[in-house]
């Protein structure tokens, strides 16, 4: 076991433990009812705080199943927003509304995104907008042909639960796991960066690993996990930049962020990190822009999530320092395979 990131916080850990424990009674026991949406859910979701992959993972499976012909839609808690309201995601509109996540799959996917605190009101208001212009296509195809039957112009719909592995309230028919081998050696909150001790992974149908650490596998199946395993290619899109850049970012790990830039051969003159899911403010651009200028950096570079929390701060910047996006793309390997077994999975 590797040392707790904070280790000062170990004696709070049994209290966040026994939580945990209560919390797992109540769900067995039926004190927190399991509420069941009519279309199947798939589950995305970690053990640990943040940084995994989860909203790559999510666009990457969204596009996939949609390539299909499956009507894909994402349900999301839409962390940081100021309203616990269901709302559909509209791709124009602000963090604050819907959150820095749901904007960003929106935006990629190219598909509905819900946000609910409850997700399971989100996957209603999906459903039954979904229902709506389904009927509407139905009374249109009906009015045109009568050799379309009703059957036929139906598509198999599927909702894609975001960072749903613990919001177990909603019933979900595929439990995909994202697994890393930091967190094999990790701690409980609040030490560690661990939302549950390492056996929630039974609770598992995918485990979803690092294509580039080919004995995690074994290592999995030491433990008696049963998941089945799917591969992941992370891919950074770093733009070009003439000269150095200074980069910033309010992600769970900045570090992996910094490093992965100076891996695509951009140099990093200046690192500046904020706080996981920050607010930005005009100060806050003002420090990076300052940062930036005394390190003779060519262009300022931050996540995408980042650039949507930015919101029209962004538009303050002097041409002479631009602004520009860095993307994490994730590939699933054997993908057609992959998703083919899913949908088999899922009778869809």
């Amino acid at each position: 076991m590797t040392r707790a990131a904070r280790p000062l916080l170990w004696p709070l850990v049994p209290v966040y433990q026994l939580a945990v424990a209560l919390r797992e009674v109540q769900l067995r026991s039926g004190m927190r009812p399991v509420q069941r949406l009519r279309w199947p859910v798939v589950s995305i979701g970690n053990l640990s705080t943040g940084g995994s992959g989860k909203t790559p993972l999510t666009i990457a499976l969204a596009k996939a199943l949609a390539a299909c012909g499956l009507h894909v839609d994402v349900l999301s808690r839409g962390y940081g927003r100021r309203s616990a309201l269901p709302l559909l995601v509209d791709v124009g509109g602000t963090t604050e509304t819907f959150g820095d996540e749901p904007l960003v799959i929106a935006r990629e996917a190219c598909i509905p995104v819900y946000v609910a605190a409850a997700r399971y009101e989100a996957g209603l208001m999906a459903e039954t907008e979904g229902a709506e212009k389904q009927g509407a296509r139905e009374q249109g195809s009906e009015t045109t042909s009568q050799q379309v039957s009703k059957s036929a112009s139906q598509r198999a719909s599927i909702h894609l639960l975001d960072d749903g592995f613990q919001h177990r309230q909603l019933h979900r028919d595929v439990d995909i796991l994202l697994l890393s081998r930091s967190d094999l050696n990790d701690h409980l909150l609040p030490a560690g960066n661990l939302r549950e001790a390492l056996r929630a992974a039974e609770r598992a149908d995918v485990i979803a690993i690092p294509a580039d650490d080919p004995e995690l596998e074994a290592e999995i199946r030491s433990r008696g996990w049963q998941a089945a395993i799917w591969r992941l290619r992370r891919r950074m899109e770093v733009p070009r930049v003439e000269g150095t850049a200074a980069a910033f970012c309010g992600i769970a790990q900045p570090e992996q962020f910094f490093a992965g830039i100076e891996a695509a051969g951009v140099t990093v003159a200046a690192r500046i990190p904020f706080a996981d899911h920050h607010r930005y403010s005009q100060s806050d651009l003002k420090r990076a822009v300052t940062e930036a200028q005394k390190a003779g950096a060519a262009a300022l570079l931050t996540t995408e999530k980042d650039r949507v929390r930015l919101g029209a701060l962004a538009a303050t910047l002097s041409a002479s320092l631009p602004l520009q996006t860095v993307a994490l793309r994730i590939e699933i390997e054997d993908e057609a395979v992959v998703v083919g077994r899913l949908r088999k999975n899922l009778g869809l």
